[in-house]
């Protein structure tokens, strides 16, 4: 069940019975100057880190525009249903419940209309790395750890949900190898054939594959044990 508060003109949605300490812990947050960082297959999303009392280690995600719009408008996004953070934590929820391995959604929040700004926390995963920044460390660890990867690829498929930019900086590794996958913003279900879904997983990986200097020994493990 997701439970909402509203406070100072903050909307937040949260699985987990936050106090409002802690939601104001988050606001002071969301508040602060934040630049948006890019590593390997990253992105330009901003992340920050923070302890949260009584929950642990998060990570914070800021919702930052890309393409051309980030010229114009860099936060805001237009209020039409629902938010851009709302959408996400509902899918990695539902997604979770299907056996597919994301960080635990912790609340989303958003402030502004008909223009807002967007934020979902989750859990983090400590001492985690990418699966393109491990590819620079230990070759032989992603060779070992890919029949993972592709198992949860082949569940989002089975499952006919979309992650529209998979590719190995969204594939996170902890110190035991369990994977999880992130960046769920604007994923939604897929209404064609598991093929057709297949294959544009298959396309979207390859085409970052090539784009990064990447090795193309990512995309042949991961074509050949996708069924």
């Amino acid at each position: 069940m997701i439970l909402n508060r509203t406070i100072d003109s903050y909307h937040f949605g949260f699985s987990l019975n936050l106090t409002d300490s802690q939601l104001c812990t988050l606001m002071d947050l969301f508040q602060s100057p934040n630049t948006a960082g890019a590593s390997i297959l990253g992105g330009r999303t901003s992340i920050t880190h923070l302890q949260l009392d009584g929950i642990g280690s998060v990570v914070i995600k800021d919702f930052r525009r890309g393409g051309l719009m980030r010229y114009f408008i860099t936060r805001r996004y237009l209020k039409f249903g629902k938010t851009r953070s709302q959408v996400e934590f509902e899918s990695m929820h539902k997604l979770r419940q299907l056996g597919i391995r994301t960080p635990e959604p912790v609340a989303f929040a958003y402030r502004g209309f008909p223009l807002y700004c967007a934020w979902l926390v989750t859990r983090e995963i400590e001492q985690s790395c990418t699966l393109a920044e491990l590819n620079c460390q230990d070759v032989k660890r992603v060779s070992n750890i890919m029949d993972k990867v592709i198992e949860q690829i082949d569940k989002l498929v089975e499952c006919r949900f979309i992650h529209v930019d998979l590719h190995p900086g969204n594939i996170l590794l902890d110190a035991d190898d369990n994977i999880y996958i992130i960046d769920f913003d604007k994923g939604h279900n897929y209404r064609g054939s598991r093929v057709s879904l297949r294959d544009r997983y298959l396309n979207r990986w390859h085409r970052a594959v090539i784009k990064h200097g990447l090795p193309g020994i990512l995309t042949e493990m991961l074509q050949s044990g996708l069924n």
